[in-house]
């Protein structure tokens, strides 16, 4: 009997192992080709059936970098994402902070007017966009980009931490008013120290929108405020698509967000978990 089960258990640990052999796969191979894509020239990027053993090139990225000003593009989604994070955390962590510890009129209206700006589809809100955008003269400017990316991104960050705020225990507010505390001390010393864990999950997802963010830099922008993902599509006008281009620049594109994702990786976890088991 034991011998049965112990057969089974092993036989589950494989089949769990293939599968999630079988998922990393999945998921890695996309990026793999997009990586060894960008370092083959054009005539090897066409050659079929694909080939998988080639001398390796880095003049796409030369090329990309140098000549097509995909640099500059680079640092026009970074001023872009980092304006736009500081921007949604900084107005919404006192939000949060008021929905979770107060109660006032209108509160849940204002919370649900909150949570549907985060459901609107961007795609309806495209050409009123660009008709206000163009009236004001402000198109090409990164100014646009943050405010708009900033309706997106705000109630993000307000959902996330007015949760986390939540979970926060009562007993130390009245504990620290007690001790004289206002309410700008117990949110500044107490409630966000605690609530980081919130305030990291959401930063991350607004500095990942923002940073991928295409169709409004694709319609609002169009060279002085480009960002790099517009950069990329505009690589595929015309007859022929050069691929060594479009994947050295989606690479330059990914590795930013790949490396704030692993540092911040610790506070995601713990974030997304906390509150799960009480």
């Amino acid at each position: 009997m034991m011998q049965a089960l112990a057969s089974h258990s092993r036989r589950g640990l494989v089949i769990q192992a293939i599968l999630l052999i079988v998922i990393a796969i999945f998921c890695v191979f996309p990026f793999y080709w997009m990586v060894t894509t960008s370092l083959k020239t054009q005539v090897v990027a066409l050659e079929s059936p694909p080939v998988w053993l080639f001398e390796p090139t880095f003049s796409n990225y030369t090329e990309v970098l140098l000549k097509d000003g995909v640099g500059r593009t680079l640092i026009n989604s970074l001023i872009v994402a980092v304006s736009t994070t500081l921007l949604a955390v900084l107005l919404g962590l006192p939000a949060a902070f008021a929905l979770a510890r107060f109660e006032f009129r209108g509160k849940k209206d204002l919370w649900f007017w909150f949570i549907t700006n985060r459901m609107v589809s961007p795609i309806v809100l495209a050409l009123p966009f660009f008709l206000i955008v163009r009236k004001m003269g402000l198109m090409d400017t990164h100014i646009v980009l943050i405010l708009i990316y900033l309706t997106f991104n705000l109630p993000i960050v307000i959902w996330i931490c007015t949760d986390q705020f939540r979970s926060i225990p009562f007993d130390l507010d009245e504990a620290a008013m007690l001790d004289g505390a206002s309410q700008w001390r117990i949110f500044r010393s107490i409630c966000l120290p605690l609530a980081m864990p919130g305030v990291a999950v959401s930063s991350i997802f607004s500095f990942i929108f923002s940073w991928n963010e295409l169709m409004f830099a694709l319609i609002l922008t169009r060279s002085n405020a480009k960002t790099a993902p517009a950069m990329a599509v505009s690589f595929m006008e015309g007859y022929i698509l050069p691929y060594g281009k479009i994947m050295a620049t989606s690479t330059l594109i990914v590795i930013p967000v790949i490396i704030f994702a692993l540092i911040a990786s610790k506070q995601l976890v713990r974030g997304l978990t906390m509150g799960a088991v009480k």
